[in-house]
């Protein structure tokens, strides 16, 4: 069947995401020298936001309270309230950070949106990505905005249904194999994956992957060279 729906990723995909988780676990690892190296506080970190997915979800708010915890066991729960109010306010800097657009998003929409319908696919927190949507200016471009929980199989199927399109008329664009690419080409889509130049650690691959209705793209702009228009 003909591409009817082009779905994109957003965070590192239209904007800067992940350099500010980044730059944020660097203060905290900072904030708490006295008590651990840095490689040790950024694995227990690691650790407690991976045991937490499961209750907050994606997103800052969800990192803001795994660095309490994980700043509480780290000290063994003797942490100053200062070092709390201290960790809340990072994450209010990182939820007021500026919306920073990758090279060619508006270019690669105004090419694509007379031809496709446009759909943002992102998992996070449904108000930071409503807020990060609003500032970002991209929103008259999308027929359709989906924030989920997660994005695996059955998260591309019901958003599939509910585009009222065969899995086959969908491609999903982004940064992550494990989230954009693997789930959307498992159930028929096709996909194509724009590496950004640093990941999550829960959301890389190792794996070479092949498949008929996979392409690469070195940059979004790559993207309409592989598209028909």
């Amino acid at each position: 069947m003909r591409l009817k729906v082009i779905a994109f990723d957003a965070d590192d995909t239209l904007w800067v995401n992940e350099p500010y988780f980044q730059n944020t676990e660097k203060k905290f690892c900072s904030l708490l020298e006295d008590f651990l190296p840095e490689h040790s506080i950024s694995s227990e970190l690691f650790k407690v936001e991976i045991e937490n997915l499961s209750l907050y979800g994606y997103g800052i708010k969800g990192y803001i309270l795994s660095m309490i915890e994980a700043a509480l066991n780290i000290s063994e729960k003797k942490i100053s309230i200062e070092i709390i109010d201290i960790i809340l306010e990072y994450g209010k800097q990182m939820l007021n950070e500026p919306i920073e657009l990758l090279d060619g998003v508006e270019e690669v929409l105004s090419a694509l949106k007379p031809h496709y319908r446009l759909v943002v696919a992102t998992k996070g927190d449904l108000l930071d990505q409503e807020r990060k949507l609003k500032k970002s200016g991209l929103a008259h471009y999308f027929h359709h905005i989906e924030i989920m929980s997660d994005k695996q199989e059955d998260d591309y199927i019901k958003l599939i249904k509910h585009l009222d399109i065969d899995p086959s008329e969908f491609m999903m664009v982004g940064n992550s194999l494990k989230s954009d690419v693997m789930p959307v080409l498992n159930i028929g889509g096709s996909a194509i994956h724009v590496p950004f130049h640093t990941t999550w650690a829960h959301e890389h691959v190792e794996t070479i992957l092949t498949h008929e209705k996979f392409k690469h793209a070195d940059t979004l702009k790559d993207i309409l060279t592989s598209i028909q228009i």
